[in-house]
């Protein structure tokens, strides 16, 4: 496959993934099962997270809302600009709702402290984080997150440039099955 020809390595098999995406359903159906009065909304950062954030909710257990927010950062290359910015915002009304943004990855932690931040000034009652990779070892902004918020993570990744399960380089690979370099 001529896609396939400039993938040096596979990190995450797509039977890997599903088990972690699906340990991940279970844990955060867990944690909000006990507020049954409010319903969680998801709010994926377009578009690397899209397909993880379509097999994450079909694991959760529990009534939620979807939606969507664009935060960019990397433009057309494979090294963060350092200045997230909001491109395209959220449908709907968060104030004093549980939000849970999914990201495919946390890298600097620069994108998701500025989407962390936009939510509290939406008057989100708590803001969780459920990554699919999680790159600390390149982390240079510690996020804070808001209320009961908590972080999931499905994998460590190495430092490396990652495609694949909705992650790309110039918009190609994201429509392979695997993570890999």
């Amino acid at each position: 496959m001529a896609l396939e020809k400039h993938i040096e390595k596979v990190l995450f098999s797509d039977e890997v993934i599903a088990h972690r995406v699906n340990q991940l359903g279970i844990d955060i159906t867990s944690d909000f099962s006990g507020d049954s009065e409010e319903t969680p909304i998801f709010v994926g950062v377009a578009t690397g997270a899209c397909l993880f954030l379509a097999d994450l909710v079909r694991r959760i257990d529990l009534p939620i809302a979807i939606d969507f927010i664009r935060a960019e950062s990397y433009g057309s290359g494979t090294v963060s600009s350092g200045v997230p910015r909001v491109s395209f915002d959220l449908k709907l009304d968060i104030t004093n709702k549980h939000v849970v943004l999914v990201e495919d990855i946390v890298d600097t932690g620069n994108t998701l402290s500025c989407l962390i931040e936009h939510m509290k000034a939406k008057k989100a009652s708590s803001v969780s984080v459920c990554t699919l990779l999680d790159k600390p070892s390149r982390r240079k902004v510690h996020y804070k997150l808001v209320g009961k918020g908590k972080f999931y993570s499905g994998f460590e990744c190495p430092d490396e440039f990652v495609v694949g399960y909705g992650m790309d380089f110039a918009e190609q690979y994201r429509n392979l099955s695997y993570i890999g370099v």
